[in-house]
């Protein structure tokens, strides 16, 4: 992984708003994988009785982790959008934990890249939640070497 892309990758989480509110870290990347973390905020919680972040947050995490993903596969571009995300929540986050997102750049064609995630609070045998996703890019931007 060339530090270009993971340039690039840290400059597209730090671009999005949506991703600094809600305390986004990079915490892996490199040939089409990447790790997003985010700390736990009161101001995300979407069940003030039960203290459970929005699932909304969750998703956001995974969507940009997904982006990140691709951006640091070796034969995508430094840009990328989202075309389709399916999540499916498996359990509520622990109140109190910081959420990670892995996500692995599995295929890419021409101009569509298609992804997998799994995000995790502190119990790592049970995801918070799965996604599949496909990421569009412009492929004559891309290192297609």
């Amino acid at each position: 992984m060339n530090d270009k892309k993971r340039t690039a990758a840290q400059q597209f989480i730090e671009a999005i708003p949506y991703s600094r509110a809600l305390g986004m870290v990079l915490e892996q990347l490199g040939d089409g994988v990447a790790a997003i973390s985010m700390p736990y905020d009161a101001r995300l919680v979407g069940d003030p009785k039960s203290g459970v972040i929005h699932g909304g947050a969750v998703s956001a995490l995974m969507d940009t982790c997904g982006g990140a993903a691709v951006m640091s596969h070796p034969r995508a571009p430094s840009a990328t959008a989202t075309i389709d995300l399916r999540i499916d929540y498996m359990r509520p986050a622990r109140p109190g934990d910081r959420i990670t997102a892995r996500a692995e750049c599995y295929h890419v064609t021409r101009s569509v890249a298609f992804v997998r995630a799994t995000a995790h609070d502190a119990d790592q045998d049970r995801p918070v939640a799965t996604a599949t996703g496909t990421f569009t890019f412009d492929a004559a931007k891309g290192d297609r070497g």
